[in-house]
């Protein structure tokens, strides 16, 4: 684990780059936002979405927490609603054009999805109850892993993209952004292990993202 002294002298560093010399983007972004893609990432430190893509501040509005799951529409309820309210603004206030739900290998939310509740009875665990928002995606591993030797949480962090699509479209207003086109919905897989990108086709299948 970081030490705090070694944060800091990072922010240093970001600081002289950014505030003491001639660059000039902050003095911009203080002005305001428009970044055009909207990202749901895991909260995994190996994962930063800007590091992956070597995005400069202001580019990408990021969404993270366990698994990068997408919860589905629910507008009543005694439930906070984090990454729907962020949803919300970067959909209706930034008007952003694309959204990335970006998966990983390795990931350990999904990892308790699949084994399941390891609390005990007197327990409420809030990270199994935020992953059984999936429990569609493990209920199609399950059944996938009966024909294939795939791992079958690689098969179950794929699935649960395909799900947080889905729900996705559940919320009204940016299923009807999707419709007229000004919104498109875009799957990726991030492999820690060799780090190849895959993309999700319109057939439901991972493909690698082609870098030539």
């Amino acid at each position: 684990m970081a030490k705090i002294d070694v944060l800091l002298e990072g922010y240093k560093r970001f600081h002289a780059k950014h505030f003491l010399g001639d660059d000039k983007l902050y003095a911009r972004l203080a002005e305001g936002q428009m970044p055009k893609a909207l990202l749901i990432g895991c909260s995994d430190s190996r994962v930063d979405p800007s590091i992956l893509m070597d995005a400069d501040p202001g580019d990408i509005f990021v969404i993270r927490n366990v698994a990068n799951l997408a919860p589905p529409y629910q507008p009543e309820g005694e439930s906070y609603h984090g990454t729907s309210a962020a949803l919300e603004f970067a959909v209706n206030n930034l008007k952003v054009e694309h959204i990335v739900v970006m998966g990983h290998s390795g990931c350990a939310g999904i990892k308790a999805l699949v084994d399941g509740n390891q609390a005990s009875p007197e327990e409420f665990s809030f990270l199994q109850s935020w992953v059984n928002i999936a429990r569609d995606a493990k209920e199609r591993t399950l059944e996938k892993c009966q024909h294939s030797d795939e791992d079958k949480y690689a098969i179950c962090e794929k699935e649960s993209i395909i799900t947080s699509i889905h729900n996705l479209l559940t919320f009204p207003w940016l299923k009807e952004k999707v419709d007229d086109g000004s919104i498109e919905l875009h799957g990726w897989y991030f492999s820690l292990s060799d780090g190849k990108l895959y993309l999700l086709s319109e057939e439901k299948n991972f493909e690698e993202a082609n870098l030539g």
